[in-house]
């Protein structure tokens, strides 16, 4: 749990116009915006156009002009006419901004204190206009030289604001922190001060910042005379992700501070009427570590792709990475015109969120969609043999296989390993896209996951009223068969995958995805709490399921399986690669997919990997996604053995003869099954027809033994690309 603790202990820093402001409790940080607070005042001008005296009416005040009586005896009392230069004014205290953070309490995005440098005018016996403007520009002057800044003010705005507003700070955004504070504090002339005011500031930088969101100013400083409520520094607002999403419970409650001068510009009372709340903490699922080790991985491994990772138990995203990035600090307190264009026009769009708001053809990871749909509905069965040739021509079509190669006869679960084209082509249009596609969308494929995310994509699952639309034609068999693959018009966004393998995982539901755990009060109490649920029912065969789930096995666990780059030293993990063509066809770009879950006995965590290929780069699911996913979960070796591990049972086992053979309640942990020694072939499954019966542990693959061409080369790719091994 996570608090936003010392937040009153820095009302009297972001209030005050002097400079030395309180410091800031530990858990509130940076950047973007500082609250403001406000001012009451209300003004009359005589005739002459000179300025009158701005006095506030308090509840209670019935004469026109005349400060009431201050209660208690406390603050000024005057009138109009005798008392022309004071001012009682109740200026508004923006609160500090709450905390954003990862599962265990690790800060996304905090706020601080810092200092912008700002003109504090005095009451001037000679208040005539070039008097009070040359005072301004001396003082802009050094400001400029000591914060290597181009502070530009017009004469109009310095006479203006000390005409209506010079007991208030008149700041320039440049963010002076505490280092180069105390460097020039002692150099500052008089009237020239360092104003404090909240900042948002992202500690963790570029991470998860395309879901962190980041913030901007909500208006600027108000002008002309004072009015109640003014802030005594700019409000913020969330202008992205999570920030603008959830800027109400963020925000806080203003605080409220009054503040009395005498005629000569003297303080005489400064009292909180009201002091600001905290803004709420926002608790994300999200684990910092996952979250920063799968961006890590990106950047290792890839120039553009996407990561996800989701708890198949609890629906949660653990993990959710795009690269490129962007780093949030770079938008507080603002980011200048000419870098922003540049984030825009980078060719890598790094402000581009691709793991959900990409939508991407999902290839063969789409295949196990099609396999389960099959087996359900009594098409196929577990060992229906289906001869796969190296192309089937389909209308006036011929679509070939990735290998260019006969698969032969081959049954569902080494269609699935061997990501076998010509047994989908047929399988699929056998079932129907009718079949298959509810399916997908019983999945989650072509709907948003309904997380708090912006600019989430909804893929696409098309139907014939679409195709209709877009095409003037009804799903032809041509259609279907490039669906059945994954490819054709249908697109999905990574998240979508990784959610899509979660359901196959669970195989009776698909879980309601959770990216917010919490929602708590500055002081901790929670305010709203999420708890696992089900979206929808999958209506599969469990049957079909468990098949399905042991060719996604093969994948990765077989010799001839085209994921065997993705394995796990210490699970069995399932999965799928895939392969697409993607993008503008001058581009001759590729897509690379892995995807899948584990343990393959009560699956915990689901995931995805994109790879976004070059123009004219040769590449494979297998080759260039898969090891994405083994670099991330060999690095959570330990956390993630004792997730995935079943508490220890007892037994007890009734025996007919001595005592001693049986084992007690007390008598320590149930033994474990005894790791089978591998035979040295090339994977748990042999390479051959004949499948045996599957072992506990996975051995290492011989990367030489994969199928080769009669000229003894390993086979070249066809249209659509799949995968190779």
């Amino acid at each position: 749990m996570v608090v936003v603790l010392g937040a009153l202990s820095l009302l009297s820093a972001v209030a005050q116009t002097a400079t030395e402001p309180v410091e800031p409790a530990p858990s509130i940080v940076d950047p973007a915006s500082g609250s403001g607070g406000s001012v009451a005042a209300a003004s009359a001008k005589p005739s002459g156009g000179n300025p009158a005296v701005a006095i506030a009416k308090p509840a209670g005040a019935d004469v026109a002009g005349v400060v009431a009586r201050p209660k208690n005896g406390e603050g000024l009392e005057g009138s109009v006419t005798g008392r022309k230069d004071a001012r009682t004014m109740t200026l508004s205290i923006p609160a500090p901004r709450g905390q954003i953070t990862d599962r265990h309490g690790e800060p996304f995005a905090q706020t601080k204190v810092v200092w912008y440098p700002a003109l504090k005018f005095g009451q001037f016996e000679k208040a005539d206009r070039s008097y009070v403007i040359d005072w301004g520009r001396k003082r802009i002057q050094q400001a400029n030289e000591l914060f290597g800044i181009q502070w530009n003010v017009s004469d109009e705005a310095l006479w203006q604001h000390y005409r209506h507003r010079r007991w208030l700070a008149m700041p320039v955004t440049c963010v002076v922190d505490k280092t180069k504070r105390n460097e020039v504090q002692s150099k500052l002339m008089q009237g020239l001060i360092l104003h404090p005011v909240y900042m948002r500031y992202y500690p963790q930088g570029k991470c998860a910042a395309h879901i962190i969101g980041y913030t901007g100013s909500a208006g600027k400083l108000e002008k002309g005379p004072i009015n109640y409520g003014d802030p005594i520094f700019e409000r913020a607002e969330g202008r992205a992700g999570l920030e603008m999403i959830f800027n109400k419970e963020l925000t806080g409650k203003e605080g409220l501070l009054r503040q009395d001068y005498e005629a000569d510009g003297s303080l005489v009372l400064k009292k909180y009427e009201k002091r600001p709340q905290p803004g709420g903490t926002i608790v994300t699922s999200l684990d910092m570590n996952w979250q920063k080790h799968a961006e890590s991985v990106l950047k290792r491994y890839c120039d553009r792709g996407a990561f996800v990772v989701i708890d198949i138990h609890t629906g949660e995203v653990m993990a959710m990475a795009s690269r490129p990035g962007f780093d949030l600090n770079d938008f507080v307190p603002f980011i200048s015109t000419e870098k922003y264009e540049a984030l825009k026009n980078d060719p890598g769009t790094p402000l581009f969120a691709r793991a959900f708001q990409g939508g991407y053809p999902p290839a063969s990871t789409f295949k196990p969609v099609v396999a389960i749909t099959a087996l359900s509905n009594g098409e196929i069965h577990e060992h229906s043999l289906i001869d796969c040739p190296a192309k089937i021509k389909i209308g006036n079509t011929w679509m070939h296989n990735w290998s260019k190669s006969p698969e032969g006869y081959i049954d569902v679960k080494r269609a699935i390993a061997r990501s076998c084209n010509p047994w989908f082509y047929q399988v699929g249009i056998k079932t129907g896209p009718t079949a298959f596609l509810s399916v997908a969308r019983r999945l989650g494929f072509g709907s948003k996951t309904g997380l708090p995310l912006v600019g989430e994509t909804e893929g696409l699952i098309p139907n014939n009223q679409w195709m209709i639309k877009h095409h003037k034609r009804k799903m032809l068999d041509g259609d279907t068969a490039n669906l059945a693959i994954g490819q054709g018009v249908m697109l999905a966004s990574p998240l979508q995958v990784a959610q899509g393998m979660a359901g196959i995982a669970n195989g009776g539901a698909l879980p309601k995805l959770r990216l917010v755990k919490q929602v708590q009060r500055a002081n901790g109490r929670v305010l709203v709490s999420n708890d696992p649920e089900r979206r929808n029912f999958l209506n599969l065969d469990p049957q079909a399921v468990n098949i399905v789930h042991e060719g996604m096995m093969q994948v990765v666990h077989a010799g001839y399986g085209t994921g065997k780059r993705g394995k796990l030293s210490y699970t069995v993990l399932c999965g799928k690669t895939g392969t697409a063509q993607w993008g503008p066809k001058s581009k001759n770009q590729r897509l690379a997919w892995f995807a899948g879950f584990f343990p393959l006995e009560n699956p915990r965590y689901a995931f995805a990997a994109l790879y976004e290929g070059k123009p004219n780069e040769r590449l494979s699911g297998g080759r260039k996604a898969a090891p994405m996913v083994s670099a991330f979960f060999e690095h959570f070796k330990k956390e993630i053995k004792k997730a995935i591990t079943p508490p220890p049972r007892a037994m007890v086992i009734e025996e007919e003869g001595d005592e001693d053979d049986g084992r007690l309640l007390d008598d320590g942990p149930a033994p474990r099954a005894i790791p089978v020694e591998e035979d040295e072939d090339d994977g748990i499954i042999p390479s051959g027809d004949d499948p045996r019966p599957l072992r506990a542990i996975a051995v290492e693959e011989d990367e030489d033994e994969v199928p080769r061409n009669q000229n003894g080369r390993r086979p070249l790719r066809a249209i659509p690309v799949e995968e190779d091994e």
